[in-house]
Protein backbone atom coordinates (compact mmCIF):
# COMPACT_ATOMS: atom_id res chain seq x y z
CA UNK A 1 0.00 0.00 0.00
CA UNK A 2 1.45 3.76 -1.08
CA UNK A 3 -0.04 5.24 1.72
CA UNK A 4 -0.35 8.73 -0.43
CA UNK A 5 -2.83 11.92 -0.25
CA UNK A 6 -3.16 13.99 -3.83
CA UNK A 7 -4.71 17.33 -3.54
CA UNK A 8 -5.16 19.76 -6.08
CA UNK A 9 -5.79 23.54 -4.95
CA UNK A 10 -7.49 25.40 -7.42
CA UNK A 11 -9.41 28.08 -5.26
CA UNK A 12 -7.43 30.18 -3.25
CA UNK A 13 -10.40 31.83 -1.01
CA UNK A 14 -9.92 31.10 3.09
CA UNK A 15 -12.47 28.46 3.22
CA UNK A 16 -10.29 26.69 0.77
CA UNK A 17 -7.21 27.05 2.52
CA UNK A 18 -8.42 25.75 5.60
CA UNK A 19 -9.96 22.61 3.38
CA UNK A 20 -6.51 22.08 1.83
CA UNK A 21 -4.00 22.41 4.77
CA UNK A 22 -6.69 20.88 7.22
CA UNK A 23 -6.69 17.50 5.09
CA UNK A 24 -3.20 17.84 4.42
CA UNK A 25 -1.50 18.26 7.88
CA UNK A 26 -4.09 15.36 8.86
CA UNK A 27 -2.79 12.97 6.46
CA UNK A 28 0.84 13.64 6.63
CA UNK A 29 0.69 13.45 10.41
CA UNK A 30 -0.77 10.50 10.25
CA UNK A 31 2.13 8.78 7.69
CA UNK A 32 1.00 9.48 4.16
CA UNK A 33 2.75 10.65 1.85
CA UNK A 34 0.69 14.19 0.69
CA UNK A 35 1.15 16.43 -2.15
CA UNK A 36 -0.71 19.75 -3.10
CA UNK A 37 -0.77 20.97 -7.04
CA UNK A 38 -1.30 24.75 -6.29
CA UNK A 39 -3.38 25.76 -9.80
CA UNK A 40 -4.88 29.02 -10.78
CA UNK A 41 -6.55 30.88 -7.97
CA UNK A 42 -5.15 28.27 -5.50
CA UNK A 43 -1.43 29.55 -5.54
CA UNK A 44 -2.88 32.71 -3.69
CA UNK A 45 -2.72 29.73 -0.75
CA UNK A 46 0.68 29.53 -1.03
CA UNK A 47 1.89 33.65 -2.25
CA UNK A 48 4.25 34.90 -0.18
CA UNK A 49 1.63 38.20 0.03
CA UNK A 50 -1.96 36.40 -0.77
CA UNK A 51 -1.58 33.67 2.06
CA UNK A 52 -1.22 36.09 4.59
CA UNK A 53 -4.42 37.76 4.12
CA UNK A 54 -6.58 35.56 2.65
CA UNK A 55 -10.35 37.74 3.09
CA UNK A 56 -13.30 36.31 5.23
CA UNK A 57 -16.20 35.67 2.87
CA UNK A 58 -18.79 38.35 3.14
CA UNK A 59 -21.32 37.60 5.74
CA UNK A 60 -19.07 35.42 7.18
CA UNK A 61 -17.49 37.31 9.96
CA UNK A 62 -18.35 35.45 13.04
CA UNK A 63 -16.00 32.85 11.89
CA UNK A 64 -13.20 35.20 12.71
CA UNK A 65 -14.22 34.86 16.43
CA UNK A 66 -14.77 30.85 16.45
CA UNK A 67 -11.65 30.93 14.81
CA UNK A 68 -10.15 32.70 17.79
CA UNK A 69 -12.17 30.82 20.19
CA UNK A 70 -11.38 27.15 19.19
CA UNK A 71 -7.67 28.37 18.52
CA UNK A 72 -7.58 27.50 14.88
CA UNK A 73 -4.15 28.53 13.52
CA UNK A 74 -3.59 30.98 11.18
CA UNK A 75 -3.15 30.03 7.61
CA UNK A 76 0.60 30.83 7.80
CA UNK A 77 0.59 28.67 10.81
CA UNK A 78 -0.91 25.80 8.86
CA UNK A 79 1.13 26.38 5.50
CA UNK A 80 4.56 25.87 7.86
CA UNK A 81 2.79 22.91 9.79
CA UNK A 82 2.24 21.33 6.68
CA UNK A 83 5.57 21.63 5.38
CA UNK A 84 7.44 20.60 8.69
CA UNK A 85 4.91 17.00 7.89
CA UNK A 86 6.74 16.73 4.58
CA UNK A 87 3.69 17.93 2.73
CA UNK A 88 5.33 18.74 -1.12
CA UNK A 89 3.67 21.84 -2.74
CA UNK A 90 3.95 21.59 -6.38
CA UNK A 91 3.12 25.52 -7.96
CA UNK A 92 1.88 24.94 -11.30
CA UNK A 93 4.16 26.22 -13.89
CA UNK A 94 1.49 27.02 -16.96
CA UNK A 95 -0.34 28.82 -14.04
CA UNK A 96 2.43 30.51 -13.00
CA UNK A 97 3.66 31.79 -16.65
CA UNK A 98 0.11 33.17 -17.58
CA UNK A 99 0.31 34.83 -14.11
CA UNK A 100 3.75 35.96 -15.18
CA UNK A 101 5.09 34.91 -11.64
CA UNK A 102 8.40 33.19 -10.64
CA UNK A 103 9.46 30.76 -8.27
CA UNK A 104 10.57 33.69 -5.60
CA UNK A 105 6.45 34.68 -5.38
CA UNK A 106 5.75 31.78 -3.14
CA UNK A 107 6.77 30.46 -0.01
CA UNK A 108 9.88 29.07 0.21
CA UNK A 109 10.52 25.17 -0.61
CA UNK A 110 7.76 24.84 -3.39
CA UNK A 111 8.56 22.71 -5.92
CA UNK A 112 6.82 24.01 -10.04
CA UNK A 113 5.93 21.62 -12.10
CA UNK A 114 3.36 21.06 -14.29
CA UNK A 115 0.49 18.57 -14.72
CA UNK A 116 2.58 15.49 -15.48
CA UNK A 117 4.45 16.38 -12.22
CA UNK A 118 1.29 16.28 -10.25
CA UNK A 119 0.54 13.01 -11.70
CA UNK A 120 3.56 11.08 -11.66
CA UNK A 121 2.55 11.58 -7.48
CA UNK A 122 -1.41 11.15 -7.96
CA UNK A 123 -0.98 8.04 -10.06
CA UNK A 124 -0.84 5.57 -7.33
CA UNK A 125 -2.32 7.80 -4.76
CA UNK A 126 -4.65 5.89 -2.03
CA UNK A 127 -6.75 9.25 -2.05
CA UNK A 128 -6.94 12.28 -4.09
CA UNK A 129 -8.91 15.36 -3.51
CA UNK A 130 -10.22 18.81 -5.24
CA UNK A 131 -10.71 22.02 -3.73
Amino acid sequence: MTNKVAIIASNGGLFDAYKVFNIATAAAATDKEVAIFFTFEGLNLIHNEAYQQLPIPAGKEYFVEGFAKENVPAIPELVAMAQDLGVKFIGCQMTMDVMGLDKEAFVDGIDVGGAVTFLEFAKDADVTLTF
